[in-house]
């Protein structure tokens, strides 16, 4: 299988793996460190993945992640309780439902499902 994992910037890996593994569920499939602070840290769930580099230098900051996910309302309802989220799930003109949030490096997660319901704002 051929696939792309995004790499996104952080400033403390342990800060990181709190949000990505206590917060969002995601499991730690990897990590490299030698001070809790600095190295790269990789996390999965369900198939998605994502490598986070603290610090990330010459590749840019704010990052966005789309995970594209069953069900976005389940994932709404899971996180809400332990994470800030921007946004309630909405039903998108271009045919998806989506929510977003942001890690505490400032990096975009959006959530994108299949429609729910009618369409709506």
């Amino acid at each position: 299988m051929e696939r792309a994992v995004p790499v996104i910037p952080g400033d403390d890996i342990a800060e990181m793996k709190r949000f990505y593994v206590d917060g969002l569920g995601f499991q730690a499939t990897w990590e490299l460190t030698e001070n809790g602070r600095d190295g790269m840290l990789g996390v999965e769930r369900n198939g998605m993945r994502i490598t986070i580099d603290c610090p990330m230098t010459g590749h840019g900051r704010d990052a966005c992640v789309s995970l594209e996910v069953d069900d976005a309302d389940r994932y709404y309802e899971e996180w809400k309780a332990r994470v800030a989220i921007l946004r309630e799930p909405r039903n998108e003109e271009w045919g998806a439902r989506t929510f977003d949030l942001h890690d505490p490096a400032g990096n975009t997660i959006f959530v994108i499902g299949p429609l729910r319901g009618e369409r709506r704002e």
